[in-house]
């Protein structure tokens, strides 16, 4: 199989994995919600949105249109990576049980998770995404694309993590 089909192998496995994260979203932000859960930072989740979509779009129409520049080995440590990426994404989740989901719901008395890679780092998954982000797109050559939406990544993350920690300390 070339380097070409796995990478949409890989893309429509992405589409899928993250068609079955809105229906564990979904669920677990009914659960939140049910227990008393406010959200904070409702604002901001529609730009989220637009973004993670239009990077999905982005990294096969630039490899449409400029085709495969990378050489093979950056485009098998760009697959291996987003493997590894992916299973640290259900980590996450699973870590954070029905507190997980895509946008940030706050139970009022549920403990802070700190089990799984919470452990070492207050916010993996924004690690993950920002990895995922940089990699994904490599797959494809697709370096403009891994470049600009890095950029843009890192300043939605700006605005997630400072709302996500406000959340937990009850501000806002």
């Amino acid at each position: 199989m070339s380097l070409d089909m796995i990478a949409f192998v890989i893309f429509a496995a992405t589409i899928v994995e993250r068609l079955i994260e809105l229906v564990v979203s979904r669920r677990n932000a009914a659960w939140s919600l049910a227990r008393g859960g406010v959200e904070f930072g409702a604002g901001h989740f529609k730009w989220m949105v637009v973004m993670h979509t239009a990077f999905l779009f982005s990294m096969v129409t630039e490899f449409v249109f400029q085709g495969s520049s990378l050489p093979d080995e950056v485009r098998i440590w760009a697959i291996i990576l987003a493997i590894l990426c992916q299973v640290m994404r259900w980590w996450i989740i699973r870590s954070l049980g029905y507190q997980w989901n895509t946008r940030v719901i706050v139970v009022p008395g549920m403990p802070r998770v700190i089990s799984g890679p919470y452990q070492f780092v207050n916010h993996p998954n924004y690690i993950v995404v920002a990895l995922e982000t940089a990699v994904l797109p490599l797959i494809f050559s697709s370096w403009r694309t891994a470049l600009v939406f890095s950029v843009l990544n890192a300043l939605m993350m700006r605005v997630r993590i400072r709302v996500e920690n406000d959340a937990l300390r009850g501000l806002q």
